[in-house]
């Protein structure tokens, strides 16, 4: 009987440890993800990943028609994609209220088909959303944005359809190769702006 009794209390020790690993698990791996378009992916990249509560940012193409398009061909903007990151994110982190706000400020959402010195539709200001429930909060943030922003806001905002990775060496672009002439003229100075801007907010480092 006494047996009985402490095997009885070692499995349920044992099942609520195991419940609470899952449960901890469940939350580590609780994941969202948003495609953003908003010039050259090495920018928004290096602005999105220094984010906390960002899992990562993979930069890539969407919307377009062409599959598996390669850099050179997305560059012709015959392909009809965008520049863009795959944005995963862990909502108990960070909002996508947050991400959003981070997105209209940190680049010119009222200028088609072009970011600074950057021309053509690949660098369209885009948000292409993954789950329906994202719409109201971006319809929100689009709101938002158009009070600060003085020009009609021509972001595209599509539901979201196909991402093909782009080459290797686009990937974490910036952290790689910072002493680059792009990364120091153009990449640096944006995300100095954003450190700057979004610091107490996000307390970044």
């Amino acid at each position: 009987m006494i047996r009985w009794f402490f095997f009885l209390i070692i499995s349920f020790c044992f099942i609520s440890v195991m419940a609470q690993s899952e449960s901890l698990f469940a939350k580590s791996t609780h994941e969202a993800t948003i495609t953003l378009g908003a010039g050259c992916f090495w920018c928004v990249e290096a602005i999105f990943e220094a984010i906390p509560g960002v899992l990562s940012g993979e930069s890539g193409y969407s919307g377009g028609h062409v599959k598996n398009p390669g850099y050179r061909e997305v560059c012709t903007g015959r392909t009809g994609h965008a520049e863009v990151v795959k944005v995963k994110y862990d909502p108990d982190q960070v909002g996508l209220d947050e991400i959003l706000k981070v997105f209209f400020a940190t680049h010119d959402p009222t200028t088609m088909n072009r970011q600074g010195a950057d021309v053509g539709s690949q660098y369209r200001s885009a948000i292409y959303w993954h789950d329906p429930g994202q719409l109201e909060i971006i319809e929100h943030e689009l709101s938002e944005a158009k009070e600060i922003w003085p020009n009609p806001i021509v972001t595209e905002i599509k539901a979201f359809e196909t991402f093909y990775p782009a080459e290797d060496y686009h990937q974490a672009y910036y952290e790689l190769n910072k002493e680059a002439p792009y990364c120091r003229a153009v990449i640096a100075p944006k995300l100095a702006k954003f450190q700057k801007q979004f610091s107490a907010k996000f307390d970044l480092k």
